[in-house]
């Protein structure tokens, strides 16, 4: 089935954003980490645990050469030719039988070597130089074809005074085949264990990252207008997120609701002037040019107004947002002395502290503020910044009439000024109210005790 064509404007829109690329599957990456761990684990075990299990069997198969060695000792005697002979036949068959693979040898300085029959016609080598006198096993490769495992020890029997080394030796063959098998079924046994880890691991790196899957799901089914909200039960560990979107999501529809009612309070503010300017136009009034720029300064106001309340709107929902007090009112300082100069300007409090507001929008409330006590008070302002525990306050107190308290909540309506003989739109304080409101905050206005005349406390979330 096509996809729908999307209108011209959301198609320029579209080929506007930026291109996203991914960073790659976060399924590959955990089962790669995991199967790259399971590997190495693996490896570092079996690698232990053969050389465990080698030296075992290779100490079994030593204890062997050793025990038949102990029964050489303990049954050979010197007999009346000064030579060595035993006692007792040793029991293994094999050393009966040539090239069999087990042989034993009785050694000594001046006198013949006594070997096994199952060396026949050759004999184990022997250093007289050297001596053993516990136990000493070696490997050996002198038999060509077949590699020995030799155990030998020097002792000095009874009725001799010569030492005598006894040697027995057995073809590792066998010894090497028992490794081998071991080693066959340790690799064997792990890749099969490696293979059932890496199996788990995709199961439950598929069966962890599902709940995503019907995030991206949800979002789909809004997008296209089915739901409004992620509403599925997810696990504790992904609520955080869709919390989080849904707050998005409602702080969104709270800004373009807000932005739907600015438009129709402006429009509905701007019908009636120019329905004036038709009217009069229409009847051509012999007043139409006053009457023009009388209903085009109160567009005006109105335009002013409504854009102010949009920016602050649109700014508010940085959770950044962060501007110190005290550089926006020496910014404000700064103008407000160029356009009056007669106005002594002074400042104290907290010059550290922070709002929770942006600086744009704090300047144009601190400088209407500051601009209205300057405009009409007597000379003197007194702008005072203090903490309040979870908001900044800023006091602008100046030496004028002040406001009689029956007006004071009259005069932040839109265009309201009890002082008409100077020049002004009447929207300053109306500004300043619908700003603060928007960043959660206040402005009330008082008299000044200090100076008498009006004190305007505004009052802003601090920053942290």
């Amino acid at each position: 089935m096509d996809e729908p064509a999307l209108p011209l404007a959301d198609q320029q829109s579209k080929a506007e954003m930026p291109a996203l690329s991914g960073t790659g599957s976060l399924s590959r990456r955990m089962i790669g980490i995991a199967a790259l761990w399971i590997m190495v684990l693996l490896i570092g075990g079996g690698i232990a645990l053969d050389r465990v299990l080698s030296n075992s069997v290779e100490e079994n198969f030593d204890n062997q050469l050793e025990y038949v060695l102990t029964a050489m000792i303990a049954s050979a005697e010197i007999d009346t030719l000064g030579e060595v002979r035993f006692n007792r036949a040793l029991g293994d068959q094999r050393f009966l039988e040539p090239n069999s693979g087990l042989y034993w040898q009785v050694n000594a300085s001046g006198v013949s070597v006594l070997p096994s029959r199952s060396l026949w016609d050759r004999e184990l080598k022997f250093d007289a130089r050297h001596t053993d006198d516990s136990v000493h096993f070696r490997n050996s490769d002198e038999f060509a074809g077949e590699p020995l495992r030799i155990a030998e020890r020097s002792i000095i029997l009874p009725d001799s005074d010569r030492q005598w080394t006894f040697v027995v030796a057995q073809d590792r063959e066998s010894l090497n085949a028992q490794i081998r098998e071991l080693r066959s079924v340790l690799v064997s046994s792990f890749l099969l264990l490696a293979l059932g880890l890496i199996v788990l691991v995709g199961l439950q790196t598929f069966y962890g990252l599902w709940p995503l899957r019907a995030v991206r799901e949800s979002i789909a089914e809004m997008r296209s207008g089915q739901k409004s909200r992620v509403t599925r039960p997810l696990p504790d560990e992904v609520m955080p997120m869709v919390t989080e979107l849904n707050d998005l999501l409602d702080h969104n529809e709270k800004q373009a609701e807000e932005a739907r009612r600015h438009a129709g309070n402006l429009a509905h503010a701007l019908k009636t002037p120019l329905t004036v300017i038709m009217n009069s136009a229409t009847a051509r009034a012999p007043d139409l040019a006053d009457a023009v720029i009388r209903e085009a300064t109160t567009m005006r106001r109105q335009v002013d107004h409504h854009l102010a309340r949009a920016r602050a709107v649109g700014r508010r929902g940085h959770a950044h947002s962060r501007a110190n007090v005290w550089d926006s009112l020496e910014s404000v300082e700064r103008a407000v002395s160029r356009l009056y100069a007669h106005v002594r300007l002074d400042m104290d409090g907290d010059k550290a502290i922070a709002a929770r507001v942006e600086r744009q929008d704090l300047d144009e409330m601190l400088g209407n503020l500051i601009e209205n006590a300057a405009k009409y008070g007597g000379g003197s302002v007194f702008v005072t910044v203090q903490d309040t525990g979870d908001y900044v306050e800023m006091l602008v107190e100046d030496d004028g009439q002040g406001i009689p308290e029956k007006e004071r909540i009259r005069i932040f309506d839109r265009g309201a000024r009890l002082d008409t003989g100077k020049p002004g739109t009447g929207l300053g304080l109306a500004i300043v109210r619908d700003v603060a409101e928007i960043y959660e905050g206040s402005v009330m206005l008082e008299e000044s005790e200090d100076l008498g005349g009006l004190l305007v406390r505004l009052a802003l979330p601090k920053a942290i």
